[in-house]
């Protein structure tokens, strides 16, 4: 990468998946990323750590709010700092990009542009609308659209778009919805055409609504702005829309996982269409005393028994035992883990598992291992968390085992900062969360502790509360939390499975 250099990203409609490759490797080299307050904020965590983030509001900003932006482009890149400026959509499609690109070149300062999905094409894609269909006209008429609805397109302007036969796309308020829609009309469009009103476009959130050209206004939304959609393609969303007709469409789910065990249970929750909220009750770190763990991954292979029971477990031993040595020093060690989310992470290092329970539970390890032979003097490490109960090892030991019990990591409570991209409390207390997950005791003790024991008993209970195992639905149960979703088989993709089934269900009458 050039630098300096400011780079003209487009970050698509909403969904942070959307951004480009190129633009997404921009952002992760950037030591300053400018960016317009639509762009999603999950996005932002793919910038460097130590890299500058500065918001500059709404994507159009008044003429003197951009002047000063196309300075701070300028600015930046002449401390030698390579800068992204993030814009919603595309940098060039009804944006200020073209005149940022322009002061630039007159200021002598190198960029370039990476394009972006435009709103208008991407939104009504997640909407089931193709903006050209065959039968529909041979023409696509994008309108720039204002947040602020001062300004409205002209009469004249109307009965020209009015007289093409085609689609028309525009990002529009209610009163602008209002005023086209009668402009359009009144020049000769005919009333009963298809309109739709696309809002939250490519969000877990988006939701569309459908009328025709005269009915479209009375269903705007009053307090936000919309992707407004004119013409024949908008009646074909009733046979081609994807999005938001998945399984958990419109729901929002909270995770409460840690943010590094986090993201395979929000990939699986969004793929299935809801809205995941974040909310990390726990935080897995490094064991205050490292120095058991790096003894016990030195003499891996002195030990007839390795018992793993969580992935976290896997992935710090195997940590230490690559920095010491190699998978060769697992020779002739008997592994055994609980569950198969566990096994699937020891498999991730070519590793075979010897022994999975049938019920996933660390308690029924010591009685799985019994039953495979006398464990009368073999050698059984146990790598756990700080906080992990000591049954399994006094049951093993009762048993004649020689248990070497280390902590591998600690988890600790991930806090309670509500000034980020949610606030949980707020959405429980206004009835905005439709399930709340739970993947561990400590995650349900962490999370009532975040909200309070009293509140968050009175905050759930209008609320689906999900456990992914009798141990965790134990521990919510202690703090007055009634599990309404619990999977047969302990895993992450089960625990998914279950809701879907659950908010599959019938709504009961009384």
């Amino acid at each position: 990468m050039k630098q300096p250099c400011v780079y003209l990203v487009g970050a698509g409609p909403g969904d942070p998946t959307l951004i480009s490759v190129r633009g997404q490797r921009y952002l992760e080299a950037a030591d300053v990323v400018i960016y317009d307050h639509r762009v999603h904020a999950r996005l932002l965590r793919g910038a460097r750590p130590d890299a500058e983030r500065i918001d500059v509001g709404p994507a159009a900003p008044k003429p003197l709010e951009q002047d000063a932006i196309c300075f701070l482009l300028a600015e930046k890149a002449r401390d030698g700092k390579t800068v992204v400026r993030l814009k919603w959509g595309d940098p060039f499609v009804f944006d200020s990009g073209g005149k940022e690109a322009l002061f630039l070149h007159e200021h002598g300062v190198p960029f370039e542009v990476v394009p972006g999905i435009p709103v208008s094409i991407g939104g009504t894609a997640y909407a089931g609308i193709p903006v050209t269909y065959p039968e529909a006209g041979d023409v696509l008429t994008v309108v720039r659209g204002y947040e602020n609805e001062s300004n409205i397109t002209s009469n004249e302007e109307w009965r020209g778009l009015a007289a093409i036969a085609g689609s028309i796309v525009c990002y529009a308020g209610k009163r602008q919805v209002q005023a086209m829609s009668e402009a359009l009309i009144s020049h000769g469009r005919a009333p009963d055409e298809s309109a739709a009103l696309i809002y939250d476009a490519t969000l877990p959130s988006q939701r569309t609504v459908e009328g025709t050209l005269e009915t479209i206004a009375a269903v705007a939304d009053a307090d936000r702005p919309g992707l407004m959609v004119v013409g024949a393609v908008a009646g074909l969303r009733a046979h081609l829309r994807w999005f938001d007709n998945r399984p958990l469409s419109g729901r929002r789910i909270v995770v409460t996982r840690s943010r590094e065990q986090a993201t395979e249970l929000i990939d699986m929750l969004e793929e299935r269409g809801a809205e995941a909220i974040p909310a990390h009750a726990i935080r897995i770190t490094a064991a205050e005393d490292s120095a058991p763990l790096e003894n016990a991954c030195r003499n891996a292979g002195s030990f007839d028994w390795i018992i793993f029971a969580s992935a976290n477990a896997v992935d710090y031993f195997m940590r230490g035992l690559l920095s010491s040595g190699d998978v060769r020093d697992l020779h002739g060690v008997k592994l055994c883990t609980v569950g198969p989310s566990t096994a699937s992470r020891l498999q991730r290092y070519g590793i075979r598992v010897d022994l999975t329970p049938a019920e996933f539970r660390a308690d029924s390890l010591a009685d799985t291992l019994k039953a495979s032979g006398s464990l009368k003097g073999q050698r059984i490490l146990l790598p756990r968390a700080n906080i992990a109960r000591d049954r399994l090892a006094e049951e093993l030991r009762e048993a004649g085992a020689e248990v070497v019990d280390v902590v591998a990591y600690r988890t600790v409570p991930g806090g309670t900062d509500r000034s980020g991209e949610y606030d949980v409390y707020r959405m429980l207390l206004d009835r905005q969360i439709d399930a709340v997950t739970f993947a561990s005791a400590s995650a349900v003790r962490n999370f009532v502790g975040m909200i309070g024991e009293d509140q968050a008993a009175d905050l759930l209970k209008a609320t689906v509360v999900a456990s992914i195992g009798p141990v965790t639905a134990e521990a919510a149960q202690q703090l007055g939390l009634h599990t309404t979703v619990m999977p047969s088989r302990y895993t992450i993709p089960d625990l998914v499975d279950a809701l879907v089934e659950h908010f599959s269900l019938p709504v009961r009458t009384s």
